[in-house]
């Protein structure tokens, strides 16, 4: 025969028993002092969660992240400065007849910086500064055939 088991509230009535095992009263309800489940309650009076959130969330959860608008998209091209390329020339390129010829062709070459050597540089495409200082120099840079148009015009309607 099955008795029926009564349930936890009505089985721990009597003395002292007012919070049925639960320790405070507080313990026993459900999200109002404890902030929720999840980032509930992270906003004014969240300092209790803070080291949950830096832990799973990351370093980037609090404070302003950028003033960029979602509408506008950053330019992720790869760059390069002559200056740099100048002063690693044995890693970026290798020395030849015609001088140092350096392969960039995922890059878009700036004009920071001095150029010292002859370069000959292929990259994707270049500032007008940067042709300006690598053809003093003795040099070239082999671009896209779009790009060689657009500076081409630039240069001309100086």
């Amino acid at each position: 025969m099955k008795l029926k088991k009564r349930n936890k509230v009505t089985r721990q009535h009597g003395r002292k028993m007012g919070t049925h095992g639960s320790g405070a009263r507080k313990n026993k309800k459900k999200s109002g002092s404890k902030g929720g489940v999840g980032m509930a309650g992270s906003g004014k009076r969240g300092d209790q969660k803070k080291t949950m959130v830096t832990k799973l969330y990351g370093h980037g959860y609090f404070g302003k992240q950028g003033i960029t608008s979602k509408g506008t998209k950053r330019k992720k091209e790869n760059k390069i400065n002559l200056q740099q390329l100048e002063s690693n020339l044995e890693s970026y390129g290798k020395s030849t007849t015609k001088g140092w010829e350096i392969d960039a062709n995922d890059y878009k070459i700036l004009g920071k910086g001095e150029v010292k050597n002859k370069l000959i540089i292929t990259a994707k495409s270049a500032s007008k500064s940067a042709i300006e200082k690598v053809k003093k120099a003795g040099g070239e840079i082999i671009l896209g055939k779009k790009e060689i148009k657009k500076v081409e015009k630039e240069i001309e309607e100086k």
